[in-house]
């Protein structure tokens, strides 16, 4: 019982700061993703040089750092460059970082590859290139993973907010419905997990993500994508709702619909959109998710290891809490780009802001071409 009542004040905090990060807005969410990041990279690190036991070879870990620093120029760059377009054109130097940006990152990491084959002790080979390796595969699941992150934020923060409540809903409703009925064991690799605790959180995670969709759909500033705005100079997440997020009215089945007539209900249904979208990412979260846990459960066992961390009583490190977090952003910014990103004029005004002035006046006359031949605008009298 002591340990359940630590762990539920620290997720309580952990809930209420998030909600202050939020409140923040779209930079403080970004600084937040970037630390947790940070923090997740030097926790598995960490673990690396405990097994591989390599404090004493120079330079390792500070190139392990250098990737990190590399990868987020990378990353990072990639989201200004497509996010701020028209920003980065105003400001004389910028331009130029724009136009060789992978250039840039790539002689970056050149410059870290090289440092490494010339930091090779003999004694140390396989040691030294297993954790090159372990640096590339953190790299892979965390740095990469908290770009994805990112990119769903700027389509919305419902889009980061939602997938971030769907799995701590998952893990606080799977634990107490596991601590109160678990009988079943439900996976070796985590023998607290039982088939009750899987199903019961399953449950209510549908049902409470749907709920909390409810509320969130009717909020301009978790909806509206986030943009910068080159007449106001400065971020928008102010717009008229798309379709996705305001009521609409479905039929049913001739069977239901008169059912509901002699029930003296109204033959048609009506509901946001998103609910739809709600319901598969609550799957996914619920299905699929908790496999992120148990994989890194998997790892701890390997390295016979209790927790990533221990900066959070009764949670362990922050990688202990966002194992299934990663897995859900990347099945989240895959789930956008296959059913829910469509170009918007600010977006591809952004692109547009990127081009010379000659290749801009080349597109803006063949589009008036176009919008003439097609009688759209109208031609001058």
């Amino acid at each position: 019982w002591k340990n359940w009542v630590i762990r539920g004040i620290f997720t309580w905090l952990m809930i209420g700061c998030f909600g202050l990060i939020i409140y923040g807005g779209p930079l403080a969410l970004m600084i937040t993703v970037f630390l947790v990041q940070v923090k997740c990279f030097a926790e598995i690190i960490n673990i690396g040089y405990a097994v591989y036991k390599m404090d004493n070879l120079p330079w390792f870990r500070s190139l392990s750092w250098y990737f990190l620093v590399a990868s987020n120029y990378f990353f990072y760059g990639e989201s200004l460059v497509e996010q701020f377009g028209v920003l980065i054109n105003n400001v004389d130097f910028l331009p130029f970082l724009v136009r060789y940006h992978r250039l840039i990152s790539f002689s970056m990491y050149i410059i870290g590859f090289v440092w490494f084959v010339l930091s090779l002790v003999k004694k140390y080979y396989l040691r030294q290139f297993s954790l090159f390796a372990w640096t590339h595969v953190a790299l892979l699941c965390v740095v990469t993973q908290s770009y994805l992150i990112i990119q769903n934020m700027f389509q919305g923060l419902i889009w980061l907010i939602m997938p971030v409540m769907m799995v701590i809903i998952n893990d606080i409703m799977a634990y107490v419905f596991g601590f109160f009925m678990g009988r079943t064991p439900l996976i070796k690799l985590s023998p607290k997990k039982t088939w009750e605790g899987f199903i019961g959180g399953g449950l209510a995670t549908v049902v409470m993500s749907l709920g909390l969709a409810y509320f969130m759909c009717q909020v301009p500033y978790l909806i509206c994508p986030i943009e910068y705005s080159a007449e106001l100079e400065r971020m928008t997440m102010s717009c008229e709702p798309s379709a996705l997020f305001r009521p609409q009215e479905y039929g049913l089945p001739d069977t239901v619909t008169t059912w509901r007539r002699i029930l003296g209900m109204k033959e048609t249904v009506t509901f946001y959109p998103f609910f739809v979208h709600c319901f598969f990412m609550s799957l996914f979260a619920s299905i699929i998710g908790p496999f992120g846990g148990f994989f890194a459960s998997g790892f701890k066992r390997a390295f016979k290891i209790k927790d990533f961390g221990d900066l959070i009583p009764g949670h362990g490190g922050i990688m202990d809490r966002f194992d299934c977090q990663f897995l859900m952003a990347t099945f989240v910014n895959v789930y956008i780009h296959s059913f829910i990103n469509i170009p918007t004029p600010g977006k591809l005004l952004q692109q547009v802001f990127m081009l010379r002035p000659d290749e801009q006046l080349e597109l803006f006359h063949g589009l008036q071409d176009s919008l003439l031949a097609r009688g759209i605008l109208q031609p001058e009298a």
